[in-house]
């Protein structure tokens, strides 16, 4: 995870760096990364906008007069055409119910030349494969809306203990609703009229760490997380 987070973040600077456009941070918490980005290029508030589900995150951004509006990811943006030089929306896209819808409001709202940058899990790896022949719910696929299972032994999670589950209540915001696989994800971003799209794997299970680096290069199709570059 933060092998991916790291080549993620390096390509919002990239694209910010590039001119001084406009960034549109999907899932933007309490405005963490209008923070990382103003220390790290000195982003201007007026080049940041944010869209958060839950409402004390907003509140909490909002106190730090940081831009993040309230907004559901699933529905159209606010925002016109052409508006954007970069989006991005890292551990999101898996949480979406209308995941598609997202992308092709991404690639309308992205100037020409502009920058999406998604990092989100693949359901299609072989731990996955392991888990599910024994029976067993994969973290990387979609979860059940109920808390007991979620901490149960039959569900496999890699996310913290310390998470505070939410499945069961009115805006959960931890479930993976639609997880797409490293191929689909590509396939589609192409079909959208994405360019230049370039995707890369972390995390190939069960090899051990110090094989995983050479084989996310050979088989990024398998690994547990994902990022993907696409231009428009």
């Amino acid at each position: 995870m933060a092998e991916a987070y790291t080549l993620a973040a390096q390509e919002i600077v990239s694209s910010l760096k590039q001119n001084d456009g406009k960034c549109l941070d999907c899932g933007a918490n309490s405005g963490y990364w209008f923070e990382h980005l103003s220390q790290e290029i000195g982003l201007a508030p007026n080049r940041y906008h944010g869209i958060e589900w839950s409402s004390p995150d907003v509140e909490a951004a909002r106190q730090k007069h940081i831009n993040v509006q309230q907004g559901d990811l699933n529905n159209p943006f606010p925002f016109e055409n052409d508006t954007f030089q970069c989006i991005f929306a890292l551990s999101v896209l898996e949480h979406l119910l209308n995941g598609c819808h997202f992308l092709k409001e991404s690639h309308r709202t992205l100037q020409p030349g502009g920058k999406l940058i998604i990092l989100t899990p693949n359901i299609s790896t072989y731990f996955t494969a392991a888990l599910i022949l024994a029976g067993r719910m994969p973290s990387s696929g979609p979860h059940p809306d109920s808390n007991i299972l979620l901490k149960s032994e039959e569900i496999f999670k890699v996310s913290s203990h310390e998470l505070k589950w939410d499945a069961e209540s009115e805006n959960p915001v931890h479930r993976h609703l639609v997880v797409f696989s490293f191929l689909t994800l590509r396939k589609y971003l192409n079909i959208l009229g994405y360019s230049n799209v370039k995707g890369y794997g972390f995390g190939l299970y069960p090899l051990p760490n110090f094989l995983q680096p050479l084989a996310e290069k050979i088989d990024p199709y398998h690994c547990h997380q994902m990022v993907f570059i696409a231009e428009k």
